[in-house]
């Protein structure tokens, strides 16, 4: 299938590694042009040769920072040029007790998963819109719809980002952009790999008996992006491998 989206432009953050990555590498298989974002230039630069390496025709930039640095979100919209594609992800906080947390510590959360991400959003969405065409993917969490008592504050900062973006999914689905979030389950990431906290509470009912393939992810993110997918916007979409306990 032809998605209908060679040429175009994307920022996708957070992609030296994990889901952002696999991404990154989806879309650019689809003949987008990618700027990936990273804060380990290093990684980041590894990931760009492979991406180039699968495919060669596109146009693959990198941006060293965090996301939450001014500079590196404005360095990425420059890179960009006229970004039709904005895939926003960051890093979620550390596991823990709310009861450590202090305010320092909860700006911070809502700096990287929420506020970073609304800010990229409102320096490409008019832009997207003005050219009749649009692609915004927030990678957040399943925790928007199942909250994890260690994950707190990654539960508030995801779940405030979703509640904002569908506020202008009304405003931007009559101007060809679309807004969705996808919510990832357990996926072999070094996050996943790299905390035995998080995975014994992500694993504890593992309905598929596995994690996820982040290719599996970047797939769906591609096809959201993809002019298939004109008519999709203001969804939630789980992936998770039948984790989540409900039907809706």
């Amino acid at each position: 299938m032809d998605f209908g989206i060679s040429g175009r432009n994307a920022i996708v953050c957070a992609a030296s590694q994990g889901l952002g990555r696999a991404c990154a590498m989806a879309l650019a298989k689809e003949g987008v042009n990618v700027v990936i974002n990273g804060r380990n230039l290093e990684t980041l630069e590894k990931t760009a040769d492979e991406i180039r390496a699968e495919a060669p025709d596109v146009n693959v930039r990198t941006v060293v920072g965090s996301v939450t640095d001014p500079d590196c979100r404005a360095a990425m919209v420059d890179a960009a040029g006229e970004p039709d594609i904005l895939l926003n992800n960051a890093g979620g906080p550390p596991p823990g007790d709310f009861r450590d947390w202090d305010r320092d510590a909860w700006i911070e959360g809502l700096d990287t998963n929420m506020l970073s991400a609304i800010e990229l959003i409102r320096l490409t969405v008019d832009g997207m819109a003005s050219r009749g065409f649009g692609r915004i993917v927030n990678i957040t969490s399943s925790t928007v719809r199942v909250p994890i008592p260690v994950l707190g504050m990654s539960n508030a900062a995801r779940a405030g980002l979703t509640n904002f973006v569908f506020g202008l999914v009304p405003e931007l689905s009559s101007k060809g952009v679309t807004i969705n979030n996808i919510l990832p389950g357990p996926f072999d990431t070094n996050r996943l790999r790299n905390s035995k906290e998080l995975t014994r509470h992500l694993t504890k009912n593992p309905v598929a008996g596995r994690v996820g393939d982040p290719a599996e992810l970047g797939a769906v993110c591609a096809f959201l992006c993809s002019t298939h997918a004109g008519y999709i916007s203001g969804q939630n979409i789980q992936i998770d491998g039948g984790l989540y306990p409900g039907a809706f």
